[in-house]
């Protein structure tokens, strides 16, 4: 997986950049099959930091999350929260689709169930 960080109006320090690495990592422990995540700050209004991520998965499933407030790391908390509500939907609706389709072949049997 890959992180990219940049920054308008402005730049951040390694050690901040760290920060978001690590925190951006922690997705992927939710969702192995994620393939970049693009974090994007804002920096124009310096009192409000924006933060936008955009995190790519496979079959070109994006999920997009965005947040402003006084601190930068507390908007990344943020975004990194909303992301994971993203995901965990997700996930649960291939679970579901998956589920439905094994209910849906036993139907087709004539609804008896296992072989006896």
């Amino acid at each position: 997986m890959q992180i990219r960080i940049s920054t308008r109006h402005g730049s951040v320090s390694e050690e901040t950049q760290a920060k978001i690495t690590a925190k951006m990592e922690k997705l992927e422990r939710l969702f192995e099959r994620l393939a970049e995540i693009e974090v994007t700050i804002d920096l124009e209004r310096r009192d409000e930091p924006a933060v936008d991520v955009r995190v790519s998965a496979e079959h070109k499933h994006d999920f997009v999350a965005a947040h402003r407030s006084g601190d930068l790391l507390v908007s990344i908390d943020h975004v990194v929260h909303k992301l994971e509500q993203q995901i965990r939907k997700y996930k649960q609706r291939i679970q579901d689709h998956h589920r439905g389709s094994v209910v849906r072949q036993s139907e087709g049997r004539g609804g008896r169930g296992p072989a006896e």
